[in-house]
This record gives structure tokens, sequence and C-alpha cells, in this order.
């Protein structure tokens, strides 16, 4: 175990800053997210160099289509997340299922240093399971990796509290955030967390580092027409170049509902197009919904797909037809 931060003991309690869910434990209690735990006073990480799951992806997986594409990231996860979505991906990472493996920040650096000089490795993706929630290990292992010149890539839900936001945005170079849909009754019913944080996360790390947003549509819960005029809208708001994945959803976990209709994303990608300049759409077998266009000429700049990769158009970030350049991390 290693001490957590981001807590303050009140009498016979101690009380969990690190995010909105604001846990406050006895003695022996562990958090919500299942991998923080009160002992003698005191919080402690229990995830703290257990690594659950450790792969060399491309970037485009996490998804990040804007941030060095056509390159590949080191992806570790742990266990552990501080919500709990019907529908989660890696439920047996989240609910703490999986075995894992201690690796100090130290090893995970030089294994990232390794896949660079042989593979073009980037950097460090925390992914997979909820960084946020292994919180102490992401400073410790972002810290060593950016003196050491890599990137640091955060794939997370966005529930976390503004300070340790702020310290993690010192270190991360790009993240990709969930917003799980535009709706508090969906986030406090379906994943019970709150709906605000995650739009706060978004808008406090907008120029702070290269962004990217990922919504699961998932059939009558959180794909109505108005819903996503709302949620791109807002973004909008930001900054109309954040790309926006709109992910196809599947059945997993706790729901049972079909796959998102293929017209019902195609219908979303369009009503997105109206306010956003970069739109995508995932899991539904069509390259041209993973291609990124030329936004003065049309021209296709970069091509991805799942037999051919990652074809990239550009002399720098200026598309090779018209010299216009793209909002792209190159």
């Amino acid at each position: 175990m290693r001490e957590a931060r981001y807590y303050e003991q009140k009498s016979d309690l101690v009380h969990c800053l690190l995010c909105p869910q604001g846990c406050r434990l006895r003695d022996g209690q562990a958090g919500l997210c299942r991998v923080r735990r009160a002992e003698d006073g005191k919080l402690y990480s229990l995830n703290y160099a257990e690594v659950a799951s450790i792969a060399l992806d491309p970037v485009e997986k996490k998804p990040l289509y804007h941030f060095f594409p056509g390159s590949s990231i080191l992806s570790i996860g742990s266990v552990g997340c501080n919500l709990s979505c019907d529908f989660c991906q890696n439920y047996e990472l989240s609910t703490n299922q999986a075995n894992t493996e201690t690796v100090s920040p130290e090893e995970i650096v030089s294994i990232a240093l390794k896949a660079a000089s042989r593979h073009g490795n980037i950097g460090i993706s925390y992914t997979y399971s909820e960084p946020i929630v292994w919180f102490e290990y992401v400073m410790d292992v972002a810290a060593k990796a950016k003196d050491a010149g890599l990137k640091n890539v955060l794939v997370t839900n966005g529930e976390i509290r503004p300070k340790p936001l702020d310290e993690l945005l010192t270190v991360v170079d790009a993240m990709n955030i969930d917003v799980k849909a535009f709706s508090s009754r969906f986030y406090s019913k379906v994943c019970s967390g709150p709906f605000e944080t995650v739009l706060q996360t978004v808008e406090n790390a907008v120029g702070k580092c290269h962004i990217e947003v990922t919504t699961l549509l998932i059939p009558t819960l959180n794909d109505s027409d108005e819903e996503i005029r709302s949620l791109v809208r807002w973004l909008a708001q930001l900054d109309e170049t954040i790309p926006l994945h709109l992910s196809r959803y599947f059945p997993r976990h706790r729901m049972g509902l079909p796959p998102t209709p293929l017209d019902t994303m195609r219908k979303a990608y369009d009503i997105a197009s109206e306010s956003l300049k970069y739109v995508y759409l995932g899991n539904v077998g069509d390259s041209r919904y993973a291609t990124t266009y030329c936004l003065e000429c049309g021209q296709p700049v970069i091509r991805r797909s799942a037999l051919h990769g990652v074809d990239i158009a550009l002399d720098a970030k200026r598309c090779k037809k018209c010299g216009a350049e793209q909002a792209v991390v190159i």
C-alpha cells in the first residue's frame, strides 16, 4: 500500500478529496473505487504500481485522432473505478477482478523508452481502467516519463476534483475524456456518479493539453437528437475543433439493450457535424467516418482503416493539396 493524497481526517472518519464521490471512510473501509482504503486514520492507495494490463497500442485506439496520428503508445492500466456504469466495457478491471503485477514507475518508463527506440513509441497512455483512482502512481510515472522526453496521455471519465486535476495537467499532454451522456439523470441512474464534474473537467482542461471527447451512444438512453445537439453545442462553445468520437454501443456487463442502429449513428454524425469541425464514428466498420478531411478543400488528410492502418497526406500540419493548416498535434 502507498499513502494516498488528497484526503483529510475528520474525527473518526477519513474523507477522500480526490474525486466528487467524496467517500467518508472508517478504518478498514474502502471507497466506491475499491482501491482506496482507510487505515489508522490515513488513506491508502491499494493499487499503487499494480499493473493489470500493458500493451503497445496505436494512439488511434485511445481514441486520439489528432495527437501524433499514426504513432504507437505504451498503454497501461490497473484496477478500480469511481463510477459503476451498467455498460462498462472493462468491468473486470473496474470491479477489481483482474490479476495485477507490481511494476515500479522506473520500470514502466524503461519499457516505454525501449519501445520508443524499437517501435517509435511516443509515450505512455494511462487507460483500460480509470486512471484517476490510480492517481499517485500516474503522477509518479508521468513525471518521470516527461523528464525522459515521453508524452503522457490520460483516457478518463473525468470524475476528478479541480485541485488534483490541476496537478495532473502539469504532466499530461493529451486527454480523451468520456462524456457518457449530456444528462444528470443518465449519470445518476446508469453510472452512479455526478454529471457536472465531467463538464468542469473538460472546461478546465481545454487550452492546457490536447483534448478529445468520446460518447458511447446507447439506444433510448442518450441518443436522442436533442441530447446530441446539447452535447455538441456545449463543446463548440469551448472549441469547435475539439474532436468528438461517437461510438456505437454493444451489449456489455449489466446492460442487455440491442446494439445502436447504424442509422442512429449516421444521424448523430450529421447533427454533430453542424456544430463541430471534427466528428468521428467508432465501431461502425466504415472508414469514411474515421477519416479526417481538410476544412478548407475537403481533401482527406488522414485516412484510418482497420486493414491499411493510417495514411497521412500532410506536410507537417498542412494539407498537401491546398496548404491549409490542420488542427492536429504532430
